[in-house]
This record gives structure tokens, C-alpha cells and sequence, in this order.
């Protein structure tokens, strides 16, 4: 499929907006990825919140050179494809995991929040919690002391009828 020159610059533009709002991208080597090994890290990725794309290495350097992320142009040698989002942890961490399963999916380097970053980062950045593991733990801390309240709150109830109980099998005793 040939595509044409405002195809070319509409794809590009695309690329360079999604790069942009992306606080992290990990590039990799994919050759010789089945289709469907190459169809569950798209899965994996839209699961988590980030994208996993094949581009051609003309048009994504094009797109790079007008981003926070310019300076890994010279990763896109090869049969290249990115991987990108919001979240920093994500990219990292589903690529991470694909790159220990599959042998023809090799992680060459990336970039956190502009500045270039090797594979011990990246690694690095894979044994993080995602966005929504640290939202699940702050909403945890957040209501266990409203929990601890409660019980709290209910607790003197419970003492004092324990109290008034006690002293009625005392009463009742001495009677």
C-alpha cells in the first residue's frame, strides 16, 4: 500500500501529538515476531494504558525531531517499533516482560520524560508500580483511617455496654 505525501504528513503529525503527551517510550527490535506475538503486546500495552506501534523509522524520526524525545533518533535503525505512554511504568514493564518470553523482541533503549535512557533504566522503570497500583494504594491509605475511625468510633459504644454488663453480673452476684 503506497501511501501519499499528505498521508505521510498526517501520520506524522499523529505520531508527534501522542509522543508529546507521552511521559515515556521504549523502542525495541521486533524481527522476526509472529503476528500473533506481535498482536498480544498490542493487547498487553492497550491493557495498561500505553500503545505499541511499528512505523516506519523515516516518518518516526520525523515526528521525533519535534519532540521532548529527539534524541533517540538514532535507536530507529532496523525493523523498529515504539511503545508509548502517559503512565512511565507502562511501556516499560509490559515490554520488560515481553522481552524476557520472546527472544526476537529486544528492548535497544527509550526515553522518560525527554531525556534518553538505556535498558538498565528501563529495566528499572519495569519494577515499578503503574499509575494504577499507586492510585489503588493511596485510596487504601486514604480510607483505612476512616475505617480506623469508625471502629473507633463505634468501640466506645461497645466498651460501655461491656462495662454495664459486667456490673450486672456483679450486681447479680452479690445478690
Amino acid at each position: 500500500m503506497k501511501v501519499n505525501r499528505s498521508e505521510k504528513k498526517e501520520l506524522v503529525d499523529k505520531l508527534k501529538n501522542e509522543l508529546d503527551s507521552s511521559s515515556s517510550v521504549i523502542v525495541s527490535h521486533y524481527s522476526g515476531l509472529t503476528v500473533n506475538e506481535s498482536e498480544q503486546i498490542r493487547a498487553e500495552m492497550r491493557n495498561n494504558g500505553a500503545k505499541f506501534k511499528v512505523t516506519k523509522n523515516r516518518l518516526t524520526k520525523l515526528a521525533l525531531e519535534q519532540t521532548k524525545f529527539k534524541d533517540l533518533i538514532d535507536l530507529f535503525t532496523g525493523p523498529t517499533a515504539i511503545a508509548y505512554s502517559d503512565d512511565p511504568v507502562a511501556p516499560a514493564k509490559v515490554s520488560s516482560n515481553f522481552a524476557k518470553k520472546l527472544k526476537n523482541f529486544k528492548i535497544i533503549g527509550g526515553g522518560y520524560d525527554g531525556e534518553k535512557i538505556d535498558i538498565e533504566k528501563i529495566n528499572f522503570l519495569a519494577t515499578l508500580p503503574s499509575m494504577d497500583e499507586l492510585r489503588g494504594k493511596i485510596l487504601g491509605l486514604i480510607s483505612a483511617p476512616a475505617q480506623k475511625i469508625a471502629s473507633i468510633v463505634k468501640e466506645p459504644s461497645g466498651q460501655l455496654a461491656r462495662l454495664v454488663s459486667a456490673h450486672g453480673e456483679n450486681m447479680d452476684k452479690s445478690n
